[in-house]
């Protein structure tokens, strides 16, 4: 499989058609061409490279795996060398590469990361195998409102989340006034234009034609918008650094607006929820970073686990086309833009920016070094502005309300509202809308308190990557600066509940091991620091952790924070210390 060049294995008559298919038109013309064209010339190779990811899912949508005979295939249609597409292949959780008994099954993920963990994960695990049933022990699926959670991979069929089929969503604080972001959720069809148009959809890009890139910008920037993925970068920036790169037509140097739906941080399933269930708001806020940036190319980033979600953006991509809100001339403005959705196929990693980049790309989902930085070295190199879909939301009431407006709410470093996942142990887990300065305990009484009355023994900030708070915390207002001032983050909105009954030390093991699972092994200090993490843990079990182990986790999370490529490593070990600092775990 591994080999440098291609091997005798041949595809499938249905394998060439599934790929066919999934590629379109391009690369079999550019096949058709290679008698007349030097074979592996560099720029044919890079045009054709990024749709490698879509010609694997196609593969093993067919074949239930990864063939040997497919593979060829693919590496010689777009010219990649089959190690490098097996490199690509053996990178991703939805990939199988080996022809393992069953591939010809569906493969039902279950969810065994904390918010299904401690709601039933291993009992449903053990009832779907002695059922028969093709089971793969998956990371977050990102269903943490609904545990435990489930996603089928279908062969040969589409893809499903069996929570959704035929389900009716029903938003926690549907009819509340000061919703901004969530006021369509269940109200509009998610399918249909014309619903959306009348809940004020595509008022807010009319209004950035008429004002013009410059006025969205400062609008945005005076908002004090900041980026919702986690890192909290200021958006205004990042546009006009993007709006002031250069483009080069002639080098086929474009600008890219990038949303990054890949959301796979535990605990997190805000960005869903809104993609489901309002997707032509996040199409018509990339219209409006791409006509303000300059940028022609949208790109919509989706985990591989969310089919409903990327059948309905797919929808809402193709009637807003035919609409003429996108293509080459949106609006009638004579702007063009346009996007294109790709989908991920399961790798933590590539809800980095710079990773996911590579993975359109068609490369392994490996960080890159920074600077450069996407603003100007991104998505194929080119000036890139690369945002979450929550922050993408916040620009249409920018841009339709103002600035003062949006800051009428939250705090003077933290305007405008955030939404928060709350899940685990709460009377009603889901997607909340707040404004910034919310109390944890509001958020938590908002969701109806612990279910059954139960006493309260920690709350994870921020999933996986954050922090673990105890009850002492309870009045600690969600803000960037007040929870960064106490040692804790906002994250990507994650809010877990955990009860009294909780086995912490059980939960902090699996963090462990997710993390030692999901580094992408590039640079030393997280690939050997979050399996040692994870040895200390299997090591101590429900015991207590001696000193000197724990001075030793405090220097190698030191040494990840200090000398990681990315912020998988520099926070690989956040949670864990935490729990060890509060005495939650180790004692």
């Amino acid at each position: 499989m591994a080999d440098l060049h291609l091997t005798d294995a041949r595809a499938t008559d249905a394998e060439m058609q599934a790929i066919d298919l999934a590629l379109g038109d391009g690369p079999k013309a550019v096949t058709i061409e290679t008698e007349r064209l030097v074979r592996g010339g560099m720029q044919r190779r890079r045009n054709l490279r990024h749709l490698l990811l879509p010609a694997l899912h196609a593969l093993h949508r067919e074949s239930g795996w990864i063939s040997e005979g497919g593979l060829n295939y693919i590496a010689d249609v777009l010219q990649v060398p089959p190690a490098e597409a097996y490199g690509v292949a053996s990178f991703y959780e939805m990939f199988r590469v080996d022809d393992a008994p069953g591939h010809d099954e569906s493969v039902v993920h279950v969810c065994v990361d904390a918010a299904c963990q401690i709601d039933g994960s291993a009992e449903l695990i053990a009832q779907l195998e002695a059922d028969g049933k093709h089971v793969h022990q998956s990371p977050c699926l990102g269903q943490c409102e609904r545990p435990a959670a489930v996603f089928i991979q279908g062969r040969r069929t589409a893809d499903e989340v069996p929570a959704d089929a035929g389900a009716t969503f029903v938003l926690p604080q549907a009819g509340d006034p000061n919703l901004r972001l969530l006021n369509r959720l269940g109200v509009v069809d998610p399918m249909s234009l014309d619903s959306y148009r009348e809940h004020g959809g595509y008022a807010a890009l009319t209004k950035a034609l008429e004002i013009g890139p410059e006025a969205v910008i400062t609008a945005i920037g005076d908002a004090g918008l900041s980026g919702r993925g986690g890192a909290a970068f200021p958006t205004g920036f990042k546009w006009q650094a993007v709006r002031d790169a250069e483009g080069d037509a002639k080098r086929g140097y474009d600008k890219h607006i990038v949303a990054n739906c890949d959301e796979s941080e535990p605990g997190t399933f805000k960005d869903r929820m809104v993609m489901e269930n309002d997707p032509f708001a996040l199409v018509e806020a990339m219209t409006i970073a791409g006509v303000t940036t300059g940028a022609e190319n949208g790109w919509i980033y989706i985990r591989g686990e969310y089919p409903l979600a990327t059948g309905r953006l797919e929808n809402a991509i193709a009637v807003a086309r035919d609409a003429g809100l996108l293509g080459r001339d949106v609006a009638g403005s004579g702007q063009a833009f346009d996007i294109e959705v790709r989908r991920g196929a399961g790798a933590y990693i590539c809800g980095e920016e710079t990773a996911l980049f590579n993975s359109i790309e068609g490369f392994r989902g490996e960080p890159r070094n920074k600077p450069p930085f996407p603003t100007t070295h991104g998505l194929f190199n080119q000036p890139t502005a690369i945002n979450n879909p929550e922050t993408l939301l916040n620009v249409l009431p920018i841009v339709l309300d103002g600035a003062d407006e949006y800051r009428s709410v939250g705090t003077e470093r933290s305007p405008g509202t955030r939404l928060f996942c709350v899940s685990g142990h709460v009377t009603t887990p889901g997607l909340y809308e707040h404004a910034f300065g919310v109390t944890l305990r509001e958020l938590l009484d908002a969701a109806g308190g612990l279910r059954d009355g139960a006493d309260l023994q920690a709350v994870l900030m921020g999933g996986a990557a954050g922090t673990f708070v105890t009850p002492g915390s309870l009045d600690l207002p969600l803000t960037l600066e007040d929870t960064r001032e106490a040692g804790t983050t906002l994250g990507s909105g994650v809010v877990m509940a955990f009860d009294s009954t909780v086995d912490l030390t059980a939960v902090c093991l699996r963090i462990a091991e997710f993390f030692k699972n999901e580094s992408c092994g590039q640079c030393v200090p997280c690939r050997v620091g979050a399996v040692r993490q994870h040895e200390m843990l299997v090591q101590i079990g429900t015991g207590p952790m001696p000193a000197a182990k724990r001075d030793l986790h405090r220097e190698m999370e030191q040494a990840m924070v200090d000398a990681s490529i990315c912020g998988l490593g520099h926070t690989a070990a956040s949670a864990v210390r935490s729990a060890l600092d509060l005495g939650l775990i180790g004692g």
